[in-house]
């Protein structure tokens, strides 16, 4: 044994920490785009005015929300325009099922 580690020591470390650098790569990838929420800007509407509609499925505060949204859609500041496709920081399935909720509510 000893002398398979004195051979192979230090392609045995670049193996390890290549599959823990893998581990913990995966792990802070966010989500891709398809799994979360699309939605269509409407007039009159803006970043912080989304955040508000959306704030019981988002759980970010206002700045984050705009922070997420702004990142992931590749806009800076406030500029939106009606038309503009969006994705927001609500998982697909979950929107839906608030939306059900609500419809069954009325």
């Amino acid at each position: 044994m000893r002398k398979l580690w004195s051979k192979y020591s230090y392609a045995i470390i670049l193996v390890v920490l290549c599959m823990i650098s893998l581990v913990v790569i995966k792990v802070n990838l966010p989500l891709s785009h398809d799994h979360y929420m699309t939605i269509t800007v409407s007039a009159g509407e803006s970043l912080w005015e989304l955040s508000q509609k959306y704030e019981e499925q988002h759980g970010l505060s206002e700045r984050e929300f705009i922070k997420w949204v702004e990142h992931y859609n590749g806009i800076s500041g406030d500029h939106i325009f009606v038309g503009d496709n969006l994705t927001i920081p609500i998982k697909s399935g979950h929107a839906e099922l608030v939306e059900i909720q609500d419809l069954a509510s009325n």
